[in-house]
């Protein structure tokens, strides 16, 4: 996938950056920090500048953002907790948990959304919450833009600082990314035994 990545980049420049990176926020597997490193190293032997890279990609990761925002709006709260009043009891699940979800995301959802811009995998999926949670549209953009703006400049800056050596960043991006994989699945545990427990003392 590397290698399909930076031809298409060395092929389209700006556009393909955009592209690429809009594509990698609807479809997280696609690695960023590929592209935006590669963008960085390729500011060193073409036309292309290091502001340019970086507004290419932020208006390619705003623009898969507002996909998955809308995304959230069409299956809203409402539509879930309906759902869950529906199918929920063959998983345990109440619209009571929808509604404290829901309140917890109104509570800290704006720290989520403009963090999560800067964490793998989570980048993308935040902004479906803050879609379902009718997050004011206004404020989902800026906080969006400032958290992507902030992770573009570092890594499209790393990879034209480091030059040729742009691939060495991949190897510390990697263990960001696992450290930061293993955290989300110990918090992910941690809050299925307390809603596990929960849902035994309910009954």
């Amino acid at each position: 996938m590397e290698k399909w990545i930076v031809d298409w980049m060395e092929q389209y420049g700006y556009m393909g950056v955009l592209l690429l990176i809009a594509i990698e926020n609807v479809f997280p597997p696609i690695p960023s920090e590929v592209i935006l490193t590669f963008g960085g190293f390729m500011t060193t032997y073409t036309s292309m500048s290091v502001l340019g890279v970086v507004l290419a990609a932020t208006g390619g990761s705003v623009g898969g953002a507002i996909v998955l925002y809308s995304i959230g709006r069409l299956v809203d709260a409402a539509r879930l907790q309906w759902l869950v009043q529906r199918w929920g009891r063959y998983v345990r699940l109440k619209p009571s948990d929808i509604q404290r979800a829901e309140a917890w995301f109104h509570r800290y959802g704006y720290w989520a959304v403009l963090v999560g811009r800067m964490v793998p995998l989570v980048r993308s999926l935040i902004s479906i919450p803050a879609g379902m949670a009718h997050m004011h549209f206004g404020l989902f953009l800026l906080l969006t833009t400032i958290g992507t703006l902030f992770w573009n400049v570092l890594l499209v800056s790393l990879g034209a600082a480091l030059g040729r050596s742009w691939y060495t960043v991949l190897h510390f991006m990697e263990i960001y990314s696992h450290v930061t994989y293993a955290l989300l699945a110990l918090g992910g545990l941690v809050l299925l035994v307390l809603w596990w427990r929960r849902s035994r003392s309910d009954t």
